[in-house]
């Protein structure tokens, strides 16, 4: 579409699908692309495209994925006349000063909304879409962002022919015949940069005073019956004109050259760029100190995952019967974790993600590692690591919700339903992507890493449908308030524990592990200006709104004072809050300069925005092989010390790691291990089957010190006491060939709980089970040993308890997918086709159409004409009732007609096909070939 004045070309387009119908195959498809919500079901014709285009669903969804300046582009159209040149547009956001870089920015910004057939029109004739004008225009219950009020005219209408020539006569304005000429008058003068002023300078101080109350925004304000000599003398003049009975508004004319012409305080035509954190100069340029503080974190992201799913190795906590997991036990697993119960929401969560743990669908419904959990063990550390930061990286559901409040005030449990966050995975990716065009080994700093996504998004997660029970809560804690920016900083936070960041700044293997997944629609969406950051969709990312803004309506812009103390002194004019917020925001960043005609006419095809979504998988193993050099090896060997202690300076073979784990207990964690053996330890390892010289064996082998004699001295006295005792089940009985020692627990004052009785010299009965009477004896001292009814002692190891084979969780997508390239050239063929179809001219037939029913013509009729037009080659329209009886109308070339069937190349399909002649209902030859 070009920059010729519409109104001087034959070919102008009246309405939206006219203008859709100039535009070529590619801009079609960057338009289904920029939104593919257009797309499902496919759209019969142009027409049905350009209605569906126009429809609050989707126009609402448009606007959300704009830009900020992009947005301000759109809401200074939704203010000006309609429809409005381009000069005007270009007037309302540089003022009467005029600003270089927005005039850069403003023909990529308008290309943006053109190719979103969000406006359409030349250059001289622009006009924002039915919908969007009404989402963007001001009116008394729903603001406009950029704190305008109505026109004199709007704000006139219904007022009293008689008020209207006696503000004419106090402005000094001559009258006029009918009200009509007197809102022009008014209008003119307040339009008139000369006379306005003229009338300003003779304003009572205090009348600009109230005046500078209200230009910026909100435009209304309230008055008292007896209003204050300087409210009386702005009103008297139009300046301030009645809204209601105690309420009065500023006309945007005169707001407009109060604010120099501009509809917005602050235009952002240039994004904000991310700054490097103050501690970056630590890590600048040295980023083998960021990849090995990220490795670190990725060992200890693993060892935290196995701690986890190894707690709950034989069956963890129930589920609730909402679903999720209990507070009570979240805390439980942060103790055991030695964590907070936040990042114990993350680490079960991201083991949830990765398919690593699920509930076992039992009837006492737990929590259970699932079998992939024991093929993932075999993994080497580094395709380990791959696999959970995979499943991080695509995932919806957000632990940092856990704790908080759905919308019925309900608990967010970890584990639990409703807590997939569609934003998560776009926010998630755009922030990874900043730090990735940051320079290696330079960290962000947060508060503009949260100001450029806000850029790309203001107002998307704002108002009522981006708050929830957590915003209070980071009020409080001077946070962020809005989800996205939430989410933006959790995924900071998140980054840096899984090891993908290091310090701030991303690791190696972080950028390789982003490279296998570029958002989709890369390379469709805004293209950053000179300087920036490359841009990886139109408006991927976003976050807050600007303050005073909510959903479902058009609230103040973030540059509008909305401040609502009352006046002092003369003003006596209180304004009026908003109490109708606005749901809509934006994609695209500004394009580098350009003239109005390249910027209008939307060829470049770079201008679309990009539905969230990865084009390919994660390169799990290319990320894993960039960590693999900087993990430490497994080790063979510990280090035994007279403490009773064993240190393993770094991470174990796993069939050490297990045994010693059996062996001992796990004193302290870090970049070296502590054991410490006890004769508990060492009693649960005779227990598992493993004698006195096995663990001798053991240790010599895998020591690189001397085993200690206190060490050995321990495990032969435990092993002699091992299994002196023996516990069966009678209820339960324990024999013993020392009867002194059974006098001896029969004796002790803490065996009475466990209600023994001798039956004979050698043997005691008891009324507990064997398992009690078995955890009773220990805590006594002794070391007993079950055996089974034939006598052997019985071996006890861990029983491991496993769930069904389970698919990890589902990501839940933000809106319809990105259509494949194939797709969108078949849709687009199939939409022309249609559209031929529907708006062919065809000659008149004997019986026209009827109340909207197809054209009938007789048997005979219709096989002569048919077999006239495949001897001459030429086209026809048919309408046609399938096997269905779904009506529909074609248009087709006919090659072949035999036995009752028409063989015809259909131009609706773009294919050939076979028509009964029965089934046709009529038809007529085309005043033009489709060829």
């Amino acid at each position: 579409m070009g920059t010729m004045p519409e109104g001087s070309s034959p070919s102008s387009p009246r309405t939206l699908a006219e203008a859709l119908r100039s535009r070529g195959d590619e801009e079609l498809a960057a338009l289904l692309r920029a939104r593919p919500d257009l797309l499902n079901p496919v759209p019969n014709d142009l027409g049905q495209l350009a209605t569906r285009a126009g429809t609050r669903a989707s126009v609402v969804r448009a606007l959300e994925r704009l830009d900020r300046f992009t947005l301000q582009t759109a809401e200074a159209l939704a203010v000006a006349p309609d429809p409005a040149p381009y000069d005007t547009l270009r007037a309302l956001l540089t003022g009467y000063e005029g600003d270089a870089a927005i005039e850069a920015a403003l023909p990529h910004a308008v290309a943006v909304l053109r190719t979103q057939a969000l406006i359409w029109g030349g250059d001289d004739r622009l006009r924002l879409v039915r919908t969007a004008r009404e989402l963007l225009t001001p009116s008394p219950t729903r603001p406009s962002p950029t704190g305008l009020g109505p026109t004199v005219a709007e704000a006139t209408a219904g007022m009293s022919p008689t008020r209207l020539q006696e503000i004419l006569a106090a402005a000094g304005l001559p009258s006029s015949h009918d009200p009509v000429s007197a809102v022009a008058a008014l209008t003119s003068l307040f339009t008139d940069r000369t006379r306005m002023e003229a009338l300003l300078d003779t304003a009572p101080p205090d009348a600009l005073t109230v005046l500078d109350r209200l230009v910026w925004g909100p435009p209304y304000g309230e008055v008292t019956a007896n209003p204050t000599p300087p409210v009386r003398w702005l009103r008297d003049r139009g300046l301030l004109l009645p809204a209601s009975p105690r309420t009065v508004v500023l006309p945007r004319e005169a707001a407009l050259h109060l604010r120099a012409g501009r509809a917005h305080r602050s235009p952002e035509p240039v994004p904000p760029p991310v700054a490097p954190a103050a501690t970056a100069s630590i890590t600048a340029g040295r980023p083998q100190v960021v990849d090995s503080t990220a490795a670190g974190q990725a060992y200890t992201a693993l060892s935290t995952v196995e701690d986890l799913l190894k707690d709950w190795h034989e069956g963890g906590p129930a589920v609730l019967r909402s679903g999720g997991l209990s507070v009570r036990d979240l805390k439980r697993t942060a103790t055991a974790l030695d964590t907070t119960e936040q990042m114990a929401a993350f680490w079960l969560e991201l083991s949830y993600a990765a398919g690593l743990l699920a509930s076992d669908g039992e009837a006492d419904e737990r929590y259970a590692p699932t079998p992939a959990y024991d093929e993932w063990l075999t993994l080497p550390s580094a395709e380990r690591w791959s696999l959970l930061a995979t499943a991080w990286l695509t995932a919806t559901r957000t632990p940092g919700l856990v704790g908080g409040q759905d919308a019925k005030g309900r608990t967010l449990s970890a584990l639990g339903p409703d807590l997939d966050r569609s934003a998560a995975l776009e926010v998630r990716r755009r922030v990874l992507d900043l730090l990735a065009a940051l320079p290696e080994g330079t960290a962000p700093d947060p508060e503009t890493l949260l100001a450029r996504l806000r850029w790309e998004r203001p107002l998307r997660g704002g108002g009522a449908a981006g708050q929830d029970a957590n915003a209070a809560r980071n009020a409080v804690s001077g946070g962020p308030t809005d989800l996205r920016s939430r989410i933006a900083a959790w995924t900071l936070m998140e980054a840096e524990v899984l090891g993908v960041t290091g310090r701030g700044a991303l690791s190696t293997h972080g950028r390789v592990l982003l490279g296998g997944t570029g958002p989709a629609g890369s390379g469709d969406g805004a293209r950053a200006p000179a300087g920036a950051e490359a841009e990886t969709g139109a408006g991927q990312t976003g976050a807050s709104p600007p303050a005073g803004t909510a959903a479902a309506g058009v609230g103040p812009s973030a540059e509008a004072d909305t401040g609502t103390g009352g006046t002092s002194g003369a003003g006596s004019v209180r304004q009026a809050p908003y109490n109708a917020p606005y749901d809509v925001v934006s994609p695209a960043s500004p394009a580098s300069p350009a003239s109005p005609a390249e910027g209008a006419s939307g060829g470049s095809g770079a201008h679309g925005t990009a539905t969230p979504g990865f084009t390919g998988e994660p390169d799990v193993h290319a990320a894993a092989r960039a960590l693999a050099p900087l993990l430490p090896a497994p080790l063979d060997h510990v280090l035994l010390q007279a403490d009773l202690t064993a240190v393993a300076p770094g991470p174990l073979d796993r069939p050490l790691a297990e045994t010693l784990s059996v062996l001992a207990d796990i004193e302290s964690k870090g970049g070296a291990t502590v054991y410490r053996f006890t004769p508990g330890s060492v009693r649960r390892a005779l227990d598992a089957g493993r004698s006195a010289s096995d663990l001798h064996t053991f240790l010599a082998t895998h020591s690189r010190t001397p085993v200690p004699q206190p060490l050995s001295y321990l495990i032969d006295d435990v092993a002699r006491r091992h299994g002196h005792l023996r516990v069966g089940s009678a209820s339960a009985y324990v024999r013993c060939d020392d009867d002194a020692l059974l006098g001896e627990i029969l004796a002790d004052k803490r065996s009475q709980g466990l209600r023994l009785r001798r039956l004979a010299p050698t043997v005691l009965a008891a009324q507990a089970d064997p398992a009690t009477l078995l955890d009773g004896l220990r805590a006594m001292g002794y070391a007993p040993a079950a055996e089974s009814a034939e006598g052997d002692v019985l071996i006890t190891r861990a029983h491991a308890r496993r769930t069904p084979p389970r698919t990890p969780p589902v990501p839940v997508p933000d809106g319809p997918p990105l259509p494949h390239g194939t797709l969108l050239g078949t849709a687009v063929k199939a939409i022309r086709a249609g559209d031929l179809a529907a708006t062919v001219v065809r000659k008149p037939v004997p019986e026209p159409a009827r109340n909207g029913e197809l054209p009938r013509t007789t048997s005979a009729e219709t096989l002569a004409t048919v077999q006239a037009a495949a001897m001459t080659g030429s086209a026809l329209w048919i309408g046609y009732v399938n096997a269905d009886g779904a009506a529909s109308q074609r248009v087709i070339a006919p090659v072949r007609v035999e036995g009752g069937f028409v063989t015809a190349y259909d131009h609706t399909a773009d294919e050939v096909r076979t028509y009964p002649l029965h089934r046709i209902t009529g038809v007529a030859e085309l005043a033009d070939d489709p060829a």
